[in-house]
């Protein structure tokens, strides 16, 4: 059932904090500026940067045997990344010879959402009405029931213990006779589930804690969340020792899972899994620059780098291709950022005189939603003639239609402004000779 609490917001407040927004909405106008003439200049320099590394990129035809006329060198080289590292989980025991190793927790809970309506009051005022829901989910961490909104549900999730996710890599990679950095070890994809063969004493313990805690809210004594330390060993209590038996109730372990509750069908509150994954040798496709035995970055003189790593067998062309599309992606995801924080800055700018009018609700939405629509049209603008400025220091060709686009615009607007205020002067003008005659 839906729990709601109604809020006000005064007047006062209200321009308040529309008069700090025009301080506000100045810093982020300009910092929404330069982040747009940043990223085209990063676009640019980054596809230029691609295109030389492809001109003096050279294949690795055999990464199995040094060859020092490559050191120095930006290569495209494809093999079998591989370890001898042994790689464990410090709390469940379990391990493997691998790249690397994971151990994710998460908890079933009570998770409250919210959904807010705003309503304009007549004087100014502001009435909030917050209406708050509630379900059982999945959650990557314990949700604090004790500040959920509704009494109903406060104090309603616990877990039978807790657990840090984990996750570990190998320290020496290698690339046919050549080591992998840090970095690109991290690059390194294709997790594959890990047997969850933990001893048995570590499931005892585990039924231990388990059976202890629901013993303990059966009683009352536990109303909240349950914490444990790092180590199974340190959260096993004395006081379960007599609940050890054969059989496990709350234990379920099924491939790379262990279940902590009652049915691991019908998951209910406090519940945890416990999921491993690894990831195994593998062949991988890198571009990046020979250094003695490893790699490091390729140094573009614009001051752009370049080192990728991808999974799986790439051709040298393909992973260009693939960094292309990226740069292009990226430009465009920063581009549509940018033109959003900039309407964005320039309504929290103005934002004042709506709400100086809100003492009629409906006269001060009007207001609004007008100068919104102009903030949109003059932000859009902006945008692309600062997108067309910074082209136009790149590539004039391209920055020119662009800066013409933007002016075209603005004049647009000016004429259809003028020709709205000629058209009110005319009927006003009307209107006074009929009054006349």
């Amino acid at each position: 059932m839906a729990y709601t609490e109604v809020t006000r917001t005064s007047y006062g407040s209200r321009l308040k904090n529309s008069a700090g927004g025009i301080f506000t909405g100045l810093l982020l106008f300009i910092g929404a500026t330069i982040l747009l003439w940043w990223n085209e200049g990063r676009t640019i320099k980054t596809t230029r940067m691609l295109n030389r590394a492809q001109e003096i990129a050279v294949e690795m035809e055999n990464p199995n045997v040094k060859d020092a006329e490559l050191d120095g060198k930006l290569v495209h080289a494809v093999a079998l990344a591989t370890t001898e590292d042994s790689l464990s989980d410090p709390t469940f025991g379990i391990g493997a010879v691998a790249i690397k190793l994971s151990r994710s927790v998460e908890y079933y809970q009570w998770v409250e959402e919210s959904k807010t309506q705003t309503k304009d009051k007549i004087g100014g005022g502001q009435e909030h009405t917050t209406t708050y829901t509630y379900k059982k989910e999945w959650s990557s961490s314990p949700v604090q029931s004790e500040n959920f909104k509704d009494p109903a549900y406060q104090g309603k999730n616990f877990t039978y213990t807790t657990f840090d996710d984990y996750n570990a890599k190998a320290d020496r990679v290698t690339f046919g006779a050549y080591k992998l950095n840090s970095s690109q070890i991290g690059s390194i994809g294709g997790r594959i589930n890990m047997e969850a063969n933990i001893d048995e004493s570590i499931k005892q313990q585990l039924e231990n804690v388990c059976k202890d805690i629901a013993k303990a809210r059966k009683g009352g004594a536990i109303s909240g969340i349950s914490s444990t330390s790092d180590t199974v060993k340190d959260v096993v209590k004395e006081a379960a020792k007599d609940l050890v038996n054969s059989g496990y109730k709350y234990v379920h372990i099924s491939g790379n899972q262990i279940y902590l509750g009652e049915n691991p069908n019908i998951p209910e509150i406090g519940d945890l899994r416990i999921t491993f994954t690894k990831v195994l040798p593998t062949t991988v496709s890198i571009l990046a620059k020979v250094s003695g035995d490893t790699f490091t970055a390729h140094k573009d003189k614009n001051g752009q780098t370049l080192s990728v790593l991808y999974t799986g067998e790439r051709t040298m062309d393909e992973m260009f291709e693939s960094e292309h599309s990226s740069n292009k992606l990226i430009s465009w995801i920063l581009r549509i950022l940018g033109v959003i924080l900039v309407i964005a800055a320039l309504k929290m700018m103005i934002s004042i005189l709506p709400t100086l009018l809100k003492v009629l609700p409906f006269l001060g939405n009007i207001t609004e939603t007008i100068l919104g629509l102009a903030c949109s049209v003059i932000g859009f603008a902006w945008s692309l003639i600062v997108i067309g400025v910074a082209w136009l220091r790149y590539r004039p060709l391209i920055g020119i239609p662009i800066l013409a686009a933007a002016i075209a615009l603005i004049f647009w607007l000016a004429t259809k402004s003028k020709s709205k205020k000629n058209v009110a002067t005319n009927a006003a003008n009307n209107q006074n000779i009929n009054n006349s005659i």
